[in-house]
């Protein structure tokens, strides 16, 4: 048996990457019968066959799992978005960020296009800064911050993520140049991105790393998890959730709230708060539906 990565899945093939082979595979007969899912980035045993072919015999246990898009096993959501056309929507940003931080998965956020920034880095990236997240300023166009982004690829399952349009596919490609995938222009009648990326596959890296170029979306679902998590997605909000008269607090209309006094004190971004209180809303309403 060789152990290695599942780098892609087409047609019922699986890609698996091990030191030095990519083999082509297919499942063993069990996963038809158990319709056990094999995803890009599973850990997998594989038994060869001739001419670089093998069967799957076995998924190694996974560290985390994303579902849209389909991928496993990532250290990094390197979340990006545009310093304009689109203009970044700041409510989805936090969407994301939720997204990466209930599923285990270190956010890193982008901001590409920066030849475009006119008066300097906005005010609302500082603030990203501030509670703590890693903020990357980039521009595929003259290599503003190409060299910072390979070092946080650095030998990372990394999965980029973020609107259409934002430039994510030109960004590997300044990264690693020969990639030549495809980017796509903004709709000048829609103001949109068009989808240029058609499938999730691993792009191994000149620097070890490897990563996911994922179609481009514009809303996101958050992930499954109690209502009563969600503030610790928030990591600004966390560091005073522990303060507050009551324990089953939910910052949201109870006393003496230590996460609304801050808010009110202007130690927490009213808007970042907002965005916690509309995905509390949408978790609770969930709850109720089901």
């Amino acid at each position: 048996m060789v152990e290695g990565i599942v780098i892609k899945a087409y047609s019922g093939y699986y890609y698996v990457q091990d030191r030095e082979t990519q083999w082509v595979c297919r499942l063993r007969g069990k996963f038809r019968l158990t319709k056990e899912r094999v995803l890009v980035g599973d850990r997998v045993k594989v038994k060869p066959a001739e001419k670089n072919t093998g069967v799957i015999y076995e998924v190694l246990q996974r560290r985390n799992e994303l579902v849209r898009p389909p991928i496993a096993n990532v250290d990094q959501a390197v979340i990006t978005f545009a310093a304009c056309r689109p203009d970044p929507n700041l409510d989805l940003l936090d969407r994301f960020l939720v997204m990466a931080e209930g599923a285990g998965i270190k956010p890193v956020i982008c901001l590409n296009k920066a030849d475009l920034l006119e008066e300097g880095q906005p005010a609302w990236l500082e603030a990203y800064r501030q509670i703590g997240y890693t903020v990357l300023v980039t521009s595929a166009k003259d290599n503003t911050g190409i060299d910072q982004l390979k070092q946080a690829l650095d030998n990372k399952i990394s999965v980029f993520a973020g609107p259409s349009g934002v430039g994510k596919s030109s960004l590997l490609n300044a990264v690693h140049p020969g990639l030549k995938l495809k980017t796509g222009e903004i709709s000048r009648k829609l103001g949109r991105g068009k989808h240029t990326t058609r499938h999730v596959e691993l792009i191994p890296l000149q620097s070890g790393g490897l990563v996911a170029d994922t179609p481009g979306f514009s809303s996101l679902y958050l992930p499954e998890f109690p209502a009563e998590e969600l503030v610790y997605y928030f990591p600004e909000l966390a560091e005073y959730a522990g303060s507050c008269r009551f324990n089953s607090c939910m910052h949201n209309k109870e006393p003496d709230c230590a996460v609304k006094e801050a808010v009110r004190l202007g130690k927490i971004d009213s808007r970042r708060y907002n965005s916690y209180l509309q995905f509390l809303s949408e978790i609770w309403e969930k709850e109720r539906r089901y």
